[in-house]
C-alpha cells in the first residue's frame, strides 16, 4: 500500500491490510483530537521524507510529518510494529472497521456504529504482556 501526509513530502510504502482499528485511549485522543484509526502495518513499514519521531511512553514512539504535522504511525519498540494513520491512504476500497480497544477510555460524547470486538484497556496490556 502507498501513502502520503497532507503536503506529500512523507511517502509510506506498507504491505496491504484493510482492517482498521481504533483507539479510544486518553493520549491518542490527545495527540489526534479524537480516536485513532489505525492499520497494523507490522514491521514492514518504509518511510521517506522528514519524519518527526516523539517517545510518548516508555514502550512506544509516534511520528509525524517535519512540515506539515500530519499524523504518521505509532510504533511498539519491543516489537517494532507500526500503527499507521488509516487517513494517510487514498485507497480506502474494502477496507473496514474490525476492532476498538481501550473502549473503557471512550468519552461519552461519541459512540461509533460499527459493530465490533471492543477490549478495555487491561486487556488489551494483557495480550501485549502474553506476546
Amino acid at each position: 500500500m502507498q501513502a502520503q501526509c497532507l503536503c506529500g513530502a512523507v511517502h509510506v510504502t506498507a504491505p496491504t491490510v484493510q482492517d482498521v482499528h481504533v483507539c479510544h485511549c486518553s493520549m491518542c485522543r490527545r495527540w489526534g483530537e479524537g480516536p485513532a484509526f489505525t492499520l497494523h502495518g507490522g514491521t514492514e513499514v518504509e518511510l521517506t521524507g522528514p519524519v518527526s519521531r516523539y517517545a510518548s511512553s516508555p514502550w512506544a514512539e509516534r511520528a509525524f510529518c517535519s512540515h506539515c504535522g500530519t499524523h504518521l504511525f505509532y510504533r511498539l519498540l519491543a516489537t517494532n510494529e507500526h500503527f499507521l494513520s488509516a487517513g494517510l491512504f487514498q485507497d480506502e476500497d474494502g477496507m473496514q472497521l474490525a476492532s476498538q480497544i481501550f473502549i473503557d477510555e471512550k468519552p461519552a460524547y461519541y459512540d461509533l456504529a460499527n459493530d465490533t470486538p471492543k477490549l478495555t484497556g487491561a486487556q488489551v496490556l494483557a495480550q501485549y504482556e502474553e506476546n
